[in-house]
């Protein structure tokens, strides 16, 4: 038996996240993943009139500050047998596109670049030829000489006053970090961009949905924003849009490229087998066949051979689960019944439970999404993972990995961007001839069932509502956390991070940067899958895990 090593808890994600792994002659053998906190949003909204629920079902969490929204209101419209408008439907999607360009540029720069980047290496930096390597590889603003001896100087005051501020608790130094210092410093230079950017980017969700995060424009039927549909407001939105395009393309993608030409040996390490996508963007009403990025699933990384989703195979196990029973059941007729007794990894060690497809682990995110995409022959897809493969110098196995993973998110980022100025052109030409439609009306049936999919930034999401007395009766949410981060399942499969964990190499057992790369290559959004709070009271309790 190896050595036991627990990291609890994970930081730079959203939530609450343990992991344990067993190390066996430096790599690791075994994996553990715990979510520490309950999840009762569902018991929320029992009783609860269904036009309410993407009110709630938003504050699950701070960082998807759109997608729990939109999957409640595609899981009404879907029990209510609405078809919205297509003016709805563009600004719908143009939301969900700036969520993507925000999360997937926040993810790498402020919760990932640094499990690669080693600031205290980067004090070593030549400015001089930072500025000369910026030239080359990343075409950005802010790249001259002084603005690096200006960034460097910034570094050198945070290391003499003792206190790295946002840079504090970084394993610095460790033996895996690889990057020369002009790389280091020109990726903190643009961790410095990518903070002002990021709130920049966020302002794209304030003109069509009032607010960010929790955006208030939705509605089942279509959206609100009726006041938005002029030519300035729509101007606005697309400058905006603009401007993140420039940074993802003169930045974001030039950085994830370069670092990762110094880290290929991770193209060899962190992944996993079989990949889900509901598939998302919706080019018309006929659904799913009009998504940008196509529905599918990959059953042992056979890109030859996409199969359709039938979702009725979903189930959530809960065996290794603190909720009562052990018997799987599909969302819509899932069950929220927690009981905690004590944590233990060979029994029950997650508040989150185990969704299955066909009875197997799926990945889902950024990664699933381009596999298939690229299995189903997407034109933009196919070129773009081409061109990376060419320019990295890597077969297409190394999409399997950690590497694949981080780098496909990249990739997604610019498809989806290219894919919004369509959406952005037809909004206009509709409001041009006089269109503005964005409500359907309704009636809300006294008894139905519902489901909406999504595909978010952190994959597949999916809201299940059952509607009895006009009421909301069950409602079911399952995460892509909860499919990539969840436990084993009721035949002690591994989860999809469990999975990608075994074989990870660990050279200090005291500083497993090596497990974080892995585990943040997922971007962890713990708190979507779990919340701890009394339905009567509103309560907030805490837990301590021993």
């Amino acid at each position: 038996m190896g050595k036991r090593l627990v990291i609890d808890p994970i930081t730079r994600i959203e939530g609450h996240l343990r992991i344990e792994v067993e190390v066996t002659n430096g790599k690791v053998s075994n994996a553990w993943s715990s979510s520490t906190l309950f999840r009762g949003i569902e018991m929320m909204l029992k009783g609860r009139d269904p036009r309410d629920a993407y009110l709630f079902t938003q504050r699950a969490c701070g960082v998807c500050t759109y997608v729990h929204g939109l999957a409640s209101v595609r899981a009404v419209d879907s029990a209510a047998g609405i078809e919205i408008p297509d003016n709805a439907r563009l600004i719908r999607n143009l939301l969900l596109g700036a969520q993507f360009l925000h999360d997937h540029m926040v993810h790498f720069y402020h919760l990932h670049a640094l499990d690669w980047v080693d600031i205290i290496s980067a004090m070593k930096a030549s400015p001089q030829k930072t500025a000369e390597l910026a030239a080359k590889v990343s075409p950005a603003p802010r790249s001259g000489v002084s603005d690096f001896k200006m960034v460097l100087a910034r570094l050198k005051k945070f290391v003499d006053s003792g206190q790295l501020g946002i840079f504090a608790n970084g394993y610095w130094g460790h033996p895996a970090y690889k990057l020369p210092p002009e790389v280091n410093l020109l990726a903190v230079s643009h961790y410095l961009d990518a903070l002002r950017q990021q709130a920049r980017t966020a302002r794209m969700h304030a003109i069509f949905g009032g607010k960010n995060p929790h955006i208030q424009s939705l509605v089942v039927g279509g959206v609100t924003c009726a006041t938005d549909l002029t030519p300035d407001r729509i101007a606005e939105f697309q400058y905006l849009w603009k401007e993140t395009m420039d940074f993802v393309n003169r930045v974001y993608i030039p950085d994830v490229l370069a670092i990762a030409g110094f880290y290929k040996d991770w193209a060899k390490i962190g992944g996993t087998t079989n990949f889900l996508v509901y598939g998302d963007f919706p080019d018309s009403n006929k659904e799913p066949e009009s998504f940008l990025f196509p529905r599918g699933a990959i059953f042992k990384r056979n890109l030859g051979k996409v199969e359709a989703v039938d979702t009725g195979q979903i189930e959530e196990h809960v065996k290794h689960s603190w909720y009562e029973g052990d018997k799987a059941l599909h969302p819509s007729r899932g069950e929220t019944k927690p009981r905690y007794e004590n944590l233990d990894v060979a029994e029950r060690y997650s508040w989150m439970k185990a969704p299955r497809y066909k009875a197997e682990p799926m990945e889902v995110g950024p990664l699933a999404r381009v596999l298939v995409a690229y299995g189903k022959g997407h034109a933009p897809t196919r070129k773009a993972v081409d061109d990376l493969l060419k320019q990295l110098a890597v077969p297409q196995e190394a999409l399997f990995s950690t590497l694949g993973r981080t780098a496909a998110r990249a990739l997604e980022t610019r498809i989806i961007g290219e894919a919004m100025e369509g959406w952005i052109n037809s909004l206009v030409e509709n409001v041009k001839k006089g269109d503005t439609k964005i409500y359907t009306d309704y009636e809300m049936p006294r008894e139905a069932m519902g489901a909406g999919l999504n595909d978010v930034p952190r994959g597949s999401l999916g809201h299940w509502i059952e509607i009895k007395d006009g009421k909301i009766e069950n409602f079911q949410l399952v995460v892509p956390s909860t499919w990539n981060l969840g436990p084993r399942c009721a035949k002690d499969k591994m989860s999809p991070v469990e999975e990608a964990l075994v074989g990870t190499p660990v050279a200090d057992p005291k500083r497993p940067v090596e497990i974080l790369r892995t585990v943040h290559s997922f971007d962890p959004c713990i708190a979507c899958g779990v919340h701890v709070i009394d339905p009567k009271t509103n309560e907030v309790y805490k837990f301590k895990v021993v």
